[in-house]
């Protein structure tokens, strides 16, 4: 390495997962062409990398914020660009980062530009992305019959509370929220293998609420719901059905129970709303495009897996990319909000993201274009361009906030009567 030759991460080399950091270089020659690297490794031990060409200004220095990149995994103005555009060594995976104690360790390095693959490297910083914030509790739950876990920011409160329905599970949106001011209680809608599920019961989720509501620190009324993809038809069905639900973030789901029947109180609430495989579409890569593999669900045989939302008291938030390949997102957005209007409801937001794929996460972990499905036993594409996609997330995730805060308030005096 180049002893004179400095690569900074500001404010600090360590931060929260969701936070941007600054990257400088200095002391190289003026005008000098390098690359940029970022190397990181997932849970499973998946090796990711990006790479990007910049050029030094007059005074040896690059950075980030301020020049472009010239090729490599992205062009232009992209501060956090190395970090978003982390692609796999091999195809179709997913970056699985789930576990809140260990932070995503990212490895940014300057070399000298050559024409082979990578010339001598000139100076390495090491980030480390934290996702439990200082003062955060981690804790495992399991009750009656679900499981899950809980985290509680520090301080007395009052907090909000949140339910993170994660369709399998994973702890990371629900630490970042924690580290935000709310308790969030992550629990998985699949904990079996999804094959071995041939019905579902919304008493089970019902009773995680619940649970939260009686946590001391929460001061708010009711709890809100964060969910997406499967978890999101799940969300709808309690906000239907189970009261204390105030607020539910819908992102990129379907407007119908999918998959299995759901049951509630003993009864059957909820027809599942079926996959046609014969709407898959294969594609060069390997993977498929199955926007369109669900049944119509406004279909007269299919009118009974219909979540009826239009009897939820709470409010909703509707999340819908534009270019989610999973599903027909926006279809199944603009399907509920013409049935909210229609029973005079206006207790509804709603945000589109034009160009966007499925897998909208919390900010600044890596653009994911196919993985394999969880409950199909083949790759699928998630659609969305990644520059593009990667905004839409920074954007969501003070979105996801700002709602949660604006309609779950807080009540001290219920909090003091808890303790």
């Amino acid at each position: 390495m180049s002893s004179q030759v400095r690569l900074r991460l500001l404010p600090s080399a360590r931060c929260l997962f969701d936070e941007p950091v600054q990257v400088k270089v200095a002391g190289l020659r003026s005008r000098q062409v390098v690359t940029m690297r970022a190397r990181s490794m997932d849970e499973r031990g998946e090796a990711f990398s990006s790479s990007a060409t910049y050029r030094a200004d007059g005074s040896g220095e690059i950075d980030l914020d301020r020049d472009p990149s010239l090729r490599g995994s992205y062009v232009g103005v992209e501060p956090m660009g190395l970090l978003w555009s982390l692609k796999a060594d091999s195809l179709h995976k997913y970056f699985y980062k789930n576990k809140a104690l260990s932070p995503h360790v990212v490895k940014f390095s300057v070399h000298e530009e050559e024409d082979a693959e990578e010339g001598r490297m000139l100076a390495e910083a090491t980030n480390e992305r934290v996702l439990i914030g200082e003062g955060v509790s981690r804790r495992r739950i399991k009750e009656g019959n679900f499981q899950g876990v809980l985290f509680t920011p520090p301080g007395e409160g009052p907090f909000p509370a949140v339910l993170d329905l994660c369709t399998f599970m994973s702890e990371k949106r629900a630490c970042l929220l924690a580290n935000k001011g709310f308790v969030v209680l992550a629990v998985a809608v699949y904990i079996d293998k999804p094959d071995n599920n041939k019905e579902m019961y919304l008493d089970h989720f019902e009773e995680a609420v619940d649970f939260l509501r009686r946590q001391p620190k929460v001061g708010s009324k009711g709890v809100g719901v964060v969910s997406r993809s499967k978890g999101a038809d799940i969300a709808l069905s309690l906000a239907s059905f189970v009261s204390g639900v105030e607020a539910t973030v819908w992102i990129n789901g379907c407007s119908a129970n999918v998959a299995v029947p759901l049951f509630y109180k003993n009864r059957q609430i909820l027809s599942p709303l079926l996959f046609d495989f014969s709407k898959v579409i294969p594609t060069e890569s390997g993977a498929s495009n199955i926007r369109y593999g669900m049944h119509n669900p406004l279909a007269e045989e299919n009118r009974g897996s219909l979540v009826p939302i239009e009897q939820a008291k709470g409010r909703f938030l509707f999340v819908a990319s534009d270019d989610d390949l999973n599903w027909d997102s926006k279809g199944y957005m603009e399907e509920m909000v013409e049935r909210l209007k229609h029973h005079g409801k206006k207790n509804f937001d709603c945000v589109s993201y034009p160009r966007a794929g499925h897998l909208l996460e919390p900010p600044y972990g890596p653009y994911c274009p196919s993985a394999l499905h969880g409950l199909l036993s083949f790759p699928v594409v998630w659609g969305g361009e990644p520059k593009v996609h990667a905004e839409a997330e920074v954007h969501l995730w003070k979105k996801i906030q700002e709602f949660f805060r604006t309609h779950l308030s807080c009540d001290a005096a219920q909090t003091k009567a808890k303790l």
